[in-house]
């Protein structure tokens, strides 16, 4: 498998059918680990951080955690290809974007990656399907002593894992959901989901973590510090809340399918109709539109259209994907027209009943 052949689908963690999975798009569990022999990454020189890159590539892929792994270069790489990996929730912008000795570890189903030489020697990462938190945390753990067998890990009896940032001091472990809150977004409700989130010392991101905002209305909830806390302790403090504010965007929807029906149809239809017939779109519109039409999905407004497509769709329409797919650098004018062209092919309607308005009473 080359890496341009996952530009044509989304990861096994976007596949949509884990529990909540109308509402949670994705669970995920990240362990930051250093090794006790080195200098941490931020105070390393490329000799040593490139043997660091060595010794944890060697281990990493004859730990064998996943039943394909693949590993990139990415000092080898060009920009394009690290931003592609980011788009994929492979790596962080911040290991895209850095120099010197780096590389990412993935399993062929996208659900483990080992980022190497990021703010860490390494970010062990685990993505599950829906709000599956504590299967995440179980991979996280497996991979982790996988690891642990041929690597030494800076760790001290107080503190616990040493990082190279004090908040990740501990366990190391930072848990996270992303979820899709459209229609509390819609009816303003949202301020007061993030109220109550940052009561309970949580953060809120966007679609692709720390220094990105929402866009779509995917909002990403995770656990802002770990010393001192166990990791169930974390674990435990971001799922608490996901069954809560699940529980209200559905009653949210259920209202708005209630007592506001066409206008939320009208919404629906007229973002898939944007979509469908576009010839120039941005990122953001097109991420607010599929954000529309993924709504109309779940409550059933639309019908005939996968879930698994208009997930895919999110991150297959980000700029590095469409550049992968077109085989060459675009402009941001030429990827807006790329991206309608893409859409309009993806989305096209077909042939059932399910396409006709008029049959699911829009």
């Amino acid at each position: 498998m080359r890496i341009s052949d996952l530009s044509s689908h989304g990861g096994e963690w976007l596949r949509g059918d884990g529990p909540e999975g109308d509402i949670v798009l994705s669970s995920r569990v990240r362990l930051a680990r250093n090794l006790a022999d080195h200098r941490f990454t931020t105070r390393a020189a490329d000799p040593e951080r490139r043997e660091v890159a060595d010794r944890v590539r060697e281990t990493v892929m004859q730990s064998k955690f996943a039943e394909r792994v693949f590993y990139v270069d990415l000092e080898k790489e060009d920009p394009v290809q690290g931003e592609f990996l980011v788009e994929r929730h492979l790596i962080s912008r911040e290991l895209a974007r850095a120099e010197g000795p780096r590389g990412v570890a993935f399993g062929s189903r996208e659900a483990i990656s080992i980022m190497v030489n990021e703010e860490d020697h390494l970010r062990i990462q685990v993505l599950q399907s829906g709000c599956q938190l504590e299967e995440a945390w179980r991979g996280a753990r497996a991979v982790d002593g996988l690891l642990e067998a041929g690597l030494t890990f800076a760790f001290h009896p107080r503190f616990g894992y040493l990082t190279a940032c004090p908040t990740n001091v501990g366990t190391g472990l930072r848990a996270s959901v992303l979820l899709h809150l459209p229609a509390l977004a819609f009816s303003n409700h949202i301020q007061q989901v993030f109220k109550a989130v940052h009561q309970l010392s949580l953060a809120v991101r966007g679609l692709f973590g720390e220094g990105t905002e929402p866009m779509g209305h995917l909002f990403q909830i995770s656990n802002q510090t770990t010393l001192g806390r166990s990791e169930a302790e974390i674990v435990g403090a971001v799922g608490q809340i996901v069954p809560q504010i699940v529980k209200y965007e559905r009653q949210v929807r259920e209202d708005r399918l209630q007592r506001g029906r066409r206008a939320l149809e009208d919404r629906v239809w007229r973002a898939l109709g944007v979509l469908r017939h576009s010839r120039l779109i941005s990122t953001q519109e097109t991420l607010e539109h599929l954000s529309a039409v993924r709504l109309g999905v779940n409550v059933g407004i639309l019908e005939g259209i996968d879930l698994r497509l208009v997930n895919d769709l999110f991150i297959l329409s980000q700029p590095a994907h469409l550049q992968k797919l077109e085989g060459r650098p675009l402009d941001p004018g030429e990827r807006d027209e790329v991206r309608a062209a893409f859409l309009r092919k993806r989305l096209a309607p077909g042939e059932g009943p399910a396409e006709n308005p008029e049959a699911s009473g829009a």
